[in-house]
């Protein structure tokens, strides 16, 4: 990733907030969009998360409030390189691809393995998979989550948006529901604004159907 796109990512969180309201799954109560208040969306880079905590009191004060600690600059570096072994060792031969890029992880979730076509209920032999996940996150929780969701283009835009926001919300409801505290939590949808392929072949389209989860240390600093 160049210079210019992290200072690129740290703008749009520090300045981006948006009025956009959701429903909090585990409380019924509206609230303010925490992926778009603090600017995520497609701007998942390096320092995303590390800008909208420095700005947002309530994030900082709620992790706080949870007992989530920061991990110290110069442990960063071990506490994502052994977070990344455990995802490894329990995602090997699942499908799920593991790929670092600095001190974040990603998690590359294809949608024919996790979701029936045009669903947004995780298949029940995937559960185990996402068991195995959330027990690392629970083990490492100095760890914020964004989770999305992604569609090729067949099919109306709307249609798209729905079922990519519906399956990034079902990976974070089933998370949370192992354990995975939902203040770490961040799903939101893209529908099909951010291919890895090209639409043009059914290669292509498959691969752009999936869900991505990029994890990102807590340091110290953060919660200043």
């Amino acid at each position: 990733m160049t210079a210019k796109l992290r200072v690129s990512a740290l703008l749009t969180a520090a300045v981006l907030i948006l009025a956009a309201c959701t429903t909090n799954p585990f409380t019924g109560e509206r609230q303010v969009s925490r992926t778009a208040g603090l600017g995520i969306g497609g701007a998942i880079v390096g320092g995303v998360f590390g800008a909208a905590l420095s700005r947002d009191d309530r994030l900082r004060g709620a992790l706080i409030g949870a007992g989530i600690g920061g991990i110290a600059g110069g442990g960063v570096g071990l506490y994502m390189d052994r977070q990344e072994a455990a995802l490894r060792e329990e995602l090997e031969g699942t499908g799920v691809s593991v790929t670092r890029d600095g001190d974040q992880i990603i998690l590359n979730m294809p949608g024919d393995v996790t979701f029936d076509i045009n669903e947004s209920r995780i298949k029940s032999d995937f559960q185990n998979n996402l068991n195995g996940v959330a027990m690392v996150m629970e083990e490492y929780e100095s760890t914020l989550i964004a989770i999305s969701g992604h569609t090729d283009i067949t099919g109306s835009r709307e249609l798209n948006m729905r079922l990519s926001e519906d399956r990034a919300q079902a990976v974070a409801d089933y998370l949370a529901g192992r354990g995975v505290q939902e203040v770490r939590l961040y799903p939101f949808g893209e529908g099909p604004d951010r291919p890895i392929a090209s639409n043009d072949t059914a290669e292509g389209r498959q691969a752009n159907r999936r869900v991505e989860l990029v994890l990102e240390p807590i340091r110290e600093e953060d919660l200043s």
